[in-house]
Parts: structure tokens; C-alpha cells; sequence
């Protein structure tokens, strides 16, 4: 069975870092893993050390020209697989997982009818892999179209503050408002320092959330963010690297 999980998070906390320090560690367990960013504002390549992707985006775009083209020759051509053979061919094999890119289409219209199409896709794509890990967006609604469907876990990343956890409180509101079917809820508190540690976990504690994990302030993150290094180089012994490795077996992954 494929395990899908999705890390988001308000703005600013690091939620794209703690995706890609999740995949480069998962990356090295010999698993087939599928990495998706799912966010409009792309930045995972980048922080995973891809270039010049493809996008979902622009075959979503490229297949609604299709759609909107006259085709008496062949009305009942399948769109459905043209959209599934551009989705292929975006997707990026890089060394010990896949990536795709799943951006946002430029043009205006209603994008309904592709985006059930491509929920059928999704559906058929991640099975074909052990894990999923998503970097999705800071609100939920790709959770309220429903394109990723299934997700066993939910990170929700927060910064060392009041504010940080009442979105996660919010969060996990609104999981349960929308129906949707997310299996279990975590919060991993990011970027914290030895003076706020305790406050935190008090302050989980007190809204109930279920606080898988305290990434530490990482200095050497830091200095890869300000010199444009992407985070698979990290070191092994980097703190928020030995904590990432704490939430992953803690999910059992």
C-alpha cells in the first residue's frame, strides 16, 4: 500500500525545508518514492536541487487548448489519456526519488473538467510508488478539490510562536470541516531554540495537538538558504537533519 504524506503550513516556517529534509532522507531507504510539490508558488526543485522542471500547470494548459479545438475527425478522442502521457512525461527521475511539479495553469477559464481528469490520474500515479511525500500549499485548498485524495499523514509545520499554532489549530479544523480523508495530524514546531523549546511543547500540549517533532534552529540551513545551496547537500550531522530523522521513524515510514 502506497503511504501519501503531505507536509503544509502557514508561510515562513519552513515547511518546503522540512519537505525536502524528508526526502533526502527517505531517498536513501531504497524505497520507490514520488516527491510532489503541490504548492502554486513552486520552490521545492530549487530547494531539492532540480532545474527548468515541467509542470502539471502547463499540461493543463496545453490540454484545454486541445479541448477547445474542433475535431470532427475524431470527437471521442480520449483526453483523459493525453493528459496522463503529458503527466509522464513531466514527471523527474532524479537519484532515489521522482519528482513532480504540479504548479498552476496561467490562463483564465474553468479548469473543472481537467482537474477531473486529472484526480483519476493522481489516483492511477501513486500507487505505482511506496511513498508519497507532498509540499503542499499553506492553505487547504487542494485539499477542498480533492486532486490528492488519500492522505495517511498530515504535517503541519509551525515557527516558535503563538500565532504558528493557532493556524495549526486551524488546520486541523478545517481537515475535519471538509471531510476530507486525512488519516492522522501532526505538528512539527520548526526553526526553535533552547529559551522557547519548553514554552512550545507546553504549548502543544494546551491545544492538544499532537507535536511529532522540534526541529532546532539550524545554522547551517541558514547559510545554505543566504548562498542559494540546495538542502539535499546538507550533512548528515546537521541538527534539523538528525530531527528529521526522529519524525521519520516516529511515522514509521
Amino acid at each position: 500500500m502506497t503511504k501519501v504524506i503531505a507536509i503544509t503550513g502557514k508561510g515562513g516556517t519552513g515547511k518546503t525545508a522540512v519537505a525536502a529534509l524528508m526526502i533526502r532522507y527517505l531517498s536513501k531507504k531504497g524505497k520507490l518514492l514520488l516527491a510532489v510539490d503541490a504548492d502554486a508558488d513552486t520552490n521545492l526543485p530549487e530547494t531539492l536541487g532540480c532545474e527548468n522542471v515541467k509542470t502539471v500547470g502547463d499540461a493543463k494548459e496545453s490540454l484545454q487548448a486541445e479541448i477547445k479545438k474542433p475535431r470532427p475527425d475524431n470527437p471521442d478522442m480520449n483526453k483523459e489519456s493525453i493528459l496522463k502521457s503529458k503527466v509522464y512525461e513531466i514527471i523527474e527521475e532524479m537519484p532515489g526519488y521522482d519528482l513532480l511539479v504540479m504548479g498552476r495553469p496561467e490562463g483564465t477559464g474553468c479548469y473543472c473538467y481537467v482537474n477531473n481528469l486529472l484526480r483519476g490520474i493522481m489516483d492511477k500515479l501513486i500507487v505505482n510508488y511506496d511513498l508519497v511525500v507532498i509540499d503542499a500549499e499553506a492553505g487547504l485548498e487542494h485539499f477542498s478539490r480533492k486532486i490528492l485524495r488519500d492522505i495517511d499523514d498530515l504535517i503541519v509545520v509551525t515557527d516558535a510562536s503563538r500565532r504558528g499554532f493557532q493556524t495549526a489549530e486551524r488546520i486541523r479544523e478545517l481537515v475535519s470541516e471538509l471531510d476530507s480523508n486525512v488519516g492522522r495530524i501532526h505538528v512539527v514546531a520548526n526553526k526553535v531554540t533552547d529559551a522557547n523549546r519548553q514554552e512550545i511543547v507546553r504549548l502543544a500540549g494546551d491545544l492538544k495537538l499532537n507535536l511529532i517533532g522540534v526541529i532546532p534552529l539550524d545554522p547551517k540551513i541558514e547559510e545554505m538558504d543566504i548562498k542559494g545551496i540546495p538542502l539535499f547537500g546538507i550533512t548528515d550531522d546537521s541538527v534539523a537533519a538528525v530531527e528529521i530523522e526522529k519524525i521519520v521513524q516516529k511515522l514509521g515510514l
